[in-house]
């Protein structure tokens, strides 16, 4: 164990606090990357918004709302939250918001894959915060 103790240290006294230095860089990337996918969704519905109802009432068959009123409140998560998300303001509501949506997609529209993916980036938000390059974390510092 003596031969190891200088890794062993170095490991703790370096290296984990040099990654621990920028471990809000992939949670930032995670933000952007994921608001990215939903804002150009949401900005895609409002080029052709009589498509967007048609495509609600006809294809998406969102269960129990009316087509106009899910288009509405689809189109205005995919606007809003993404970019509440990538502020870090309110990052976990709006994580939750995505993931909801998410959730709606996969079970009343279309399996991907890439749902699994996403789920899992919103989960670790909604569990874990936006991390240290967010107004949530300002906040938290200045306010307690």
């Amino acid at each position: 164990m003596n031969k190891l103790k200088p890794i062993i240290d170095l490991y703790t006294k370096c290296v984990l606090p040099a990654l621990d230095s920028v471990s809000f860089l992939p949670v930032f990337a995670m933000r952007v990357w994921i608001a990215e996918i939903f804002f150009k969704s949401g900005q895609t519905k409002l080029l052709d918004w009589e498509g967007t109802v048609a495509l609600f009432a006809d294809e998406y068959k969102v269960p129990v709302i009316p087509p106009e009123l899910a288009a509405t409140l689809g189109t205005s998560v995919e606007l809003i939250a993404p970019v509440l998300l990538v502020l870090g303001l309110g990052g976990r509501f709006a994580a939750v918001a995505l993931l909801c949506m998410t959730a709606v997609i996969e079970l009343s529209y279309m399996h991907f894959d890439a749902h699994i993916v996403w789920a899992l980036m919103l989960a670790l938000i909604i569990f874990q915060g936006p991390g240290k390059l967010s107004v949530d974390y300002w906040l938290r510092k200045k306010f307690g």
